[in-house]
């Protein structure tokens, strides 16, 4: 094939790449993947400092101390706001309905409260056409220079709130009529796209400072942490039923009033945190989808792997700087775009082989010779991109290929002693080199963790199963689809308490299975940042231990007659015998 005609081939791939970009982006696939990435930089980013800003929060201690059943009387919520107004609170935010009237004794005793501190900000739900019923309406407000905001905030189609809007039905939300009052100035209308602007969170739930409604209703909050600070109260007790997934915090629910709380700071602060226009997102998925076919156009399919995992690396780096800046960057098309344009020069490649081997064939034996040397080198770049995009992962928790090496030792022969064909065992010893592959989606300060991780960052380092997975799926090569079963169940546990799907016996896939018993007897072999490597012996103690339950039980009984010489073989007859921690297989 001639120059220009290569590069017209691999421009065709490199648009194809591109079209499976912006397919996945638009028809709305990638929404979750999306959302992840939010949060995962999110929790790269950590907590920032939070300064004008306080929550009174009605919490379980607040129900305990009035010994009130909710909704509590508007005279509670007077008084409350009279001692707001006493320590110097600059502006009140009211994260409670007043929509309906209740006696009118006790709604005067809220408005006249309302009246002497000058005013507020007050939620509500309900709008007809921007007009409202809050304390008898917006004119009766007006008079105690107060007004009603939409306290409206939807999840997003990951389940979360990560916006908030400008209006609802004709309503100015919380935030921007905060704002408003406080600046006397609308936030930057630019700043909302589709009527929405992302909430900048300063941090998890509990960052922005917060006391009890019981506190200051009965004057134990000092008056200097009150003192000119925009004030939000609202509910924080988890039987209100006002909390709410955020990108944030992981698991973590936060309360309403904590997250308009951060959508009020955000709104102040300009809206600092923007999506990047779409032809800059557009743009960069064009370069990430060309990013393999035009390399391959130059480079062996080895080389084009290694520069496809160091663009994936660079661009996730570049999108967490975009970020603190306040740039919002498109991250999962782009990556489905670099990972399509990878597999279809690898694709373009098998295909620009079986022509070169059809015409070869027609051609002489001599020419015939040929196809095979070149089959043969592109079976073994095939197995060069598993080796080195394992090893690549490898790198980012100091390990060096070693442990890659090993695993594929390992598989091939228990595979082998099951029964398996050459064929298949040589391909199980390739595909096991890329089950971590996900651990590229993992973030370094959980990955390289000197210590046992915590709950939060455990179930992020358990994504790395499913991670892997999407990066290797819908492959027609034998050797991804294996490694995408093994990147996706070799956590997976005999008795159904692994993860991410909780398979159990034999609904585990076999490689998936062979791989897992290879993985643990590595790593009770292998020293980590918690744990010393295990002596042999009570390696093969564990091993025996955990069939039935973490293994599975046949593979298990052919794997530990051989553990003697696969020991001497992967790791040297000098191996070094290592304390042993507590957590056993588990921490595997």
């Amino acid at each position: 094939m001639t120059g220009r005609r290569r590069l017209a081939a691999l421009g065709a791939v490199a648009l194809a790449a591109i079209a499976v970009g912006v397919v996945a982006r638009e028809s709305g696939a990638l929404a979750p993947l999306e959302r992840e990435a939010l949060k995962a930089r999110f929790d790269v980013r950590g907590s920032e400092a939070v300064t004008g800003l306080l929550i009174v929060g009605i919490d379980a201690k607040t129900f305990g101390d009035l010994n009130q059943r909710w909704p509590f009387p508007r005279s509670l919520h007077g008084r409350l706001v009279r001692r707001l107004h006493a320590a110097g609170a600059r502006t009140i935010i009211y994260d409670v309905q007043f929509t309906e009237p209740t006696r009118p004794r006790q709604d005067l005793a809220l408005f006249d409260a309302l009246g002497d501190a000058g005013g507020a900000v007050l939620a509500t739900s309900e709008s007809d056409h921007g007009q409202t019923r809050v304390l008898g309406g917006d004119d009766n407000l007006r008079t105690i220079n107060s007004r009603a905001a939409a306290s409206d905030l939807r999840n997003d189609t990951s389940g979360a709130i990560a916006s908030f809007p400008r209006e609802v039905a004709g309503l100015e939300s919380i935030a921007v009529a905060a704002t408003e009052r406080i600046t006397g100035h609308t936030p930057d209308p630019n700043g909302f796209r589709d009527g929405k602007a992302w909430i900048d969170y300063r941090g998890p739930p509990g960052t922005i400072p917060t006391v009890s409604f019981s506190d200051v209703y009965y004057g134990r909050v000092p008056a200097e942490k009150i003192r000119g600070r925009t004030v939000i109260v609202g509910g924080t007790a988890p039987t209100l039923r006002d909390v709410h997934s955020t990108p944030v915090g992981g698991e973590q629910l936060m309360a309403g009033a904590e997250v308009q709380a951060n959508a009020i700071w955000t709104a102040l602060d300009g809206l600092p945190l923007r999506s990047a226009a779409p032809l800059y997102n557009l743009l960069i998925l064009m370069a990430m989808a060309m990013l393999a076919p035009l390399a391959r156009w130059r480079l062996p399919l080895g080389a084009v792997g290694v520069v496809t995992v160091l663009a994936g690396a660079a661009f996730l780096a570049g999108a967490q700087l975009a970020f603190e800046a306040g740039t919002i960057l498109d991250v999962a098309a782009p990556l489905v775009a670099l990972v399509a344009g990878f597999f279809g020069a690898i694709a373009w490649s098998e295909l620009a082989e079986r022509r070169v081997r059809t015409r070869v064939t027609r051609d002489n034996e001599l020419l015939e010779q040929r196809v095979r040397e070149r089959t043969a080198d592109l079976a073994d770049a095939e197995r060069e991109i598993a080796h080195r995009l394992g090893v690549a992962v490898e790198w980012r928790d100091a390990e060096t290929g070693v442990h890659i090496e090993r695993m594929g030792r390992l598989c091939e022969r228990l595979a082998r002693e099951v029964g398996m064909s050459v064929v298949e065992a040589e391909l199980l010893r390739h595909a096991s080199a890329l089950h971590d592959v996900g651990k590229v989606g993992i973030p370094d300060e959980i990955l390289l963790k000197p210590a046992r991780l915590d709950p939060a960052e455990w179930a992020k380092m358990k994504t790395h199963t499913t991670i892997g997975a999407s990066i290797l799926s819908g492959s027609k090569s034998a050797l991804v689809q294996m490694a995408e079963e093994i990147a996706r169940s070799h956590h997976e546990r005999w008795d159904g308490s692994g993860y991410p799907a909780g398979l159990k016996g034999d609904e585990i896939p076999l490689p998936a299975r062979i791989c897992a018993v290879c993985d643990v007897f590595d790593a009770l072999l292998s020293p980590r940042p918690y744990k010393n490597a295990w002596p042999l012996p009570e390696v093969i103690r564990e091993l025996a231990a955990v069939r039935g339950t973490h293994l599975d039980p046949v593979l298990v009984d052919a794997f530990l007659p051989l553990a003697s010489d696969l020991h001497a073989e992967c790791f040297g007859d000098d191996a070094a015998a290592g304390s042993v921690e507590a957590g056993g297989a588990a921490a595997a």
